[in-house]
């Protein structure tokens, strides 16, 4: 057993003939505040800083798995499914351009109608429409782990993530960072690629970047954004946000709304 090992006696998670496996740790210690965090939620999104989830959201759509609140703000009208347009609107309400918005028709529905479309009919769908009940089935390789198979959340998975890829500071090296650089989100998206995965590697990467435009401040990405990202909850914050005086504060470059971070430098919108 090699001596720094990490964990307590007994828990080997590190091999000296794989330095990967010290490069990227777990985070040991998330059952002292999630009780047994390997185990998906099925409706809300844990976190060791937000034990109990976004209460009023999940507690709002507890109809719903964590994956499906994940786009429930693209579905417009609350039928279950998110045609092009919605998916457009969606984009634009959340500040980005009308190029990118419309680029996104493409990415988004071209790319997961036919996984949850095939759940409910032999063919594909003709309108390009994405059904919220089998979103599972658009989950795709080279990603986190945090949704399972089903779509629920796994809370270990999150925290890994962060215990992985987030460097710790030198001042205090024993505390998991709670954000994330650019550098660390690509080398999180190469670390989590799967041999022979085109379509998962550029998935990742569409998300990924995606998160990065609408999250960062500072160049960093918060933990707590993030975790919200995944519950959809933020979605709708920024929606609001954007209606007000003050805009969206966080995110890269100029969007939609004439907005680079916090300061408005365009009076209208693109």
């Amino acid at each position: 057993m090699p001596n720094d090992a990490i964990g307590p006696p007994g828990l080997v998670t590190t091999a000296v003939r794989a330095p990967v496996t010290k490069e990227r740790e777990y985070c040991i210690d998330t059952d002292k505040a999630i009780e047994r965090p390997y185990v998906g939620r099925a409706t809300y999104a844990p976190s060791v800083d937000q034990p109990n989830g976004s209460q009023a959201h999940s507690k709002k759509h507890q109809e719903y798995t964590v994956m499906q609140q994940h786009i429930l703000f693209w579905d417009r009208d609350a039928d279950g499914e998110i045609w092009p347009l919605d998916t457009y609107r969606g984009f634009r309400d959340l500040g980005f351009n009308m190029l990118f918005s419309f680029l996104t028709i493409f990415i988004v529905n071209l790319s997961f109608t036919l996984p949850t479309s095939l759940e409910r009919s032999f063919f594909p769908d003709p309108f390009f429409r994405v059904f919220i009940p089998h979103i599972h089935k658009g989950k795709h390789g080279s990603d986190t782990g945090i949704y399972d198979n089903e779509g629920r959340f796994v809370p270990s998975r999150f925290e890994d993530l962060f215990a992985r890829y987030a460097k710790r500071s030198k001042e205090n090296p024993d505390v998991l960072a709670n954000s994330l650089s650019l550098l660390e989100v690509f080398e999180l998206m190469k670390g989590q690629r799967c041999a022979v995965d085109p379509f998962g590697w550029s998935a990742a990467m569409f998300e990924w970047v995606t998160a990065w435009l609408l999250l960062q401040q500072g160049g960093r990405v918060d933990k707590e954004d993030l975790r919200r990202l995944y519950d959809g909850s933020i979605f709708f914050e920024i929606s609001e946000a954007r209606q007000s005086k003050e805009g969206w504060n966080k995110g890269w470059g100029m969007g939609g709304d004439g907005f680079i971070g916090g300061e408005r430098v365009l009076p209208f919108g693109l």
